[in-house]
């Protein structure tokens, strides 16, 4: 009875099949078009390709171009400036806003759509948006100059050392609703019990958030953090429709470059370079979090 059990059990190959059959071209787009290309832009990243792909392999040339370029230097400096202020703000604004909808307050719903609706936007829309209101001609500076205060000075899409920042306003606009989403979700999941619990025990909220829910959260946090991340690494549109990477190289970012190189300047090498080390700058970022989510969840298990 046991070995005719054992017989008809399916083959582990076997189980699901129709959903194993169904993945399948899913699998190969992954392995062809990401993995591939992957592979195919590192590649050809060593050899002096212009207009068209030729493998004419020149070492490390593009790499030591690439670092001694002052605008790729200033691209990188700039999306440091604007990836740490962005991972900060974001966090705190949209945590702070999420623990504010999560006390039960009248018209929640209607709140929570106003804050969400900037990332409904395009962000070419949202560049332009904000190239308007921080534009020194009828923007907020004309608006309070209005108002009597002649002496007021705010453009900082014109003022080459603070142009960065003008963009991360534009972000943080656009993407904080996003975040407070996302953190609002994870409190909706911590047990009413535990509340009332703190609450029993007289503990401060502040310190129930900071003690207790928070490091509940911590899948959350992890997850919000990627997806910080990766926009702040392919940040484009919003830099091309504020300032086009003006004034001068000031607000320059590694997506536009690698863009540029490419389809303008017809450097596919130089622009593989670029995209590489963009690529390297995404697997810091993704390789922690798989090992955070995925092995030390193993681990600790």
């Amino acid at each position: 009875m046991a070995g005719h059990a054992k017989t008809g059990r399916p083959n582990q190959l076997f189980r699901n099949l129709n959903a194993k059959i169904a993945s399948i071209p899913m699998i190969l787009t992954a392995v062809v078009i990401f993995l591939g290309g992957t592979l195919w832009t590192v590649l050809y990243s060593f050899t002096n390709s212009k207009l068209l792909p030729r493998l004419k392999f020149v070492g490390l040339d593009q790499y030591e171009r690439l670092w001694a370029a002052p605008r790729w230097v200033v691209s990188i400096e700039n999306l440091a400036i604007y990836g740490f202020f962005s991972l900060i703000f974001s966090l705190v604004i949209g945590f702070l806003l999420a623990a504010l909808m999560d006390q039960k307050i009248r018209f929640e719903n209607t709140f929570r759509t106003i804050f969400l609706y900037p990332f409904a936007l395009s962000f070419i829309v949202t560049g332009l948006v904000w190239q308007w209101i921080l534009n020194p001609e009828f923007g907020v500076q004309s608006v309070v100059r209005s108002l009597g205060w002649t002496t007021f000075v705010f453009d900082p899409l014109y003022t080459p050392s603070i142009v960065i920042y003008g963009i991360l306003i534009a972000a943080l606009w656009q993407g904080t609703g996003l975040v407070m989403c996302l953190m609002l979700a994870g409190l909706r999941g911590i047990d009413e019990d535990i509340w009332k619990a703190s609450r029993v025990d007289g503990i401060p909220m502040w310190k129930t958030y900071l003690l207790i829910i928070i490091p509940m959260m911590r899948p959350v946090f992890i997850t919000t953090l990627v997806i910080i991340a990766s926009g702040i690494v392919k940040v484009y549109d919003l830099v091309v429709a504020q300032t086009s990477g003006g004034p001068g190289i000031a607000s320059e970012v590694p997506a536009k470059y690698v863009y540029d190189y490419m389809f303008q300047a017809q450097n596919l090498g130089q622009g593989f370079a670029a995209s590489t080390m963009m690529l390297i700058t995404v697997a810091i970022i993704i390789v922690p979090w798989a090992y955070l989510e995925f092995g030390g969840g193993r681990k600790r298990a």
